[in-house]
């Protein structure tokens, strides 16, 4: 016999408790008709953060119902935060807001309701959702800048590094490793999906790293530790750090022009 389907697991965000409330509503009235499971609730993008990193594998968030308009973090920006995630739920904006770039929404692979929302409405959302993956065009109509903070699990909980500090981004086996000037972090995203939503900003420079293009401060030749008696290779010397990042030889011609050196 094979094994049931288990419903999908929905994570409320919203500032409002009233407003989560009228959703675990409505979310009751169509569970006949869509079967699922509330894993939690937050009240701003911040905490909806800090809820997923604590969820079992086994009990995931496959769709988040997300306000727009909430403290510390808006609604958009938390969908780009779980766009990056190895798993990212299906997202549909809550709002009260019918002037939120609307258009964006109805090209989009999401959906979005107005409040007071309609039990009708949620279903047919949530269906969407549940078919849909995550909508890369919605988000960059949005914000085409890309994310302004990146997302750190550390110690059970989330940190959020704005990226206008982070000096480099390097490879290092299934992790990469985001550097500021004061400490080191681990991300779990591919240095390939970094560069595509962060270009120009960063510059690749080696195939497992790229450098902010203003933390450069200057180059230099020097030889490489890892061939002994090799020819000198040039590096960069960065912002607040003493270290030095080599160039590869592929890279160094559009290191070069991207730099105006």
């Amino acid at each position: 016999m094979s094994e049931m389907p288990r419903p999908p697991g929905i994570l409320l965000v919203d500032d409002e408790a009233p407003a989560r409330s009228r959703l675990r509503q409505l979310l009751d009235d169509i569970a006949a008709d869509f079967p699922h499971r509330v894993v939690g609730e937050a009240g701003d993008g911040c905490a909806a953060l800090d809820l997923l990193a604590t969820l079992p594998a086994e009990t995931p968030a496959d769709i988040a119902l997300i306000d727009i308009r909430m403290p510390r973090m808006d609604g958009i920006e938390l969908a780009q935060q779980l766009a990056g995630l190895p798993r990212p739920p299906a997202v549909v904006f809550v709002t009260a807001y019918d002037e939120f770039a609307l258009k964006a929404f109805e090209l989009a692979a999401a959906d979005y309701l107005l409040k007071p929302a309609k039990a009708a409405r949620l279903l047919e959302a949530l269906r969407k959702a549940r078919r849909l993956l995550p909508a890369d065009p919605l988000l960059q109509a949005l914000a085409p800048a890309g994310r302004t903070r990146l997302r750190v699990v550390e110690r059970g909980g989330v940190l959020l590094v704005p990226a206008a500090e982070v000096l480099y981004l390097r490879a290092e086996q299934k992790y990469v490793t985001l550097r500021t000037a004061e400490r080191e972090y681990l991300l779990e995203e591919s240095l390939a999906h970094l560069e595509s939503e962060f270009a120009p900003r960063f510059v690749r420079i080696h195939r497992n790293c790229l450098v902010a293009a203003e933390a450069v401060a200057g180059v230099l030749r020097e030889a490489d530790p890892t061939e002994p008696g090799g020819e000198p290779h040039w590096a960069l010397r960065l912002k607040g750090v003493p270290e030095h990042l080599p160039v590869s030889r592929r890279q160094w011609p559009q290191v070069k022009e991207s730099l105006g050196l």
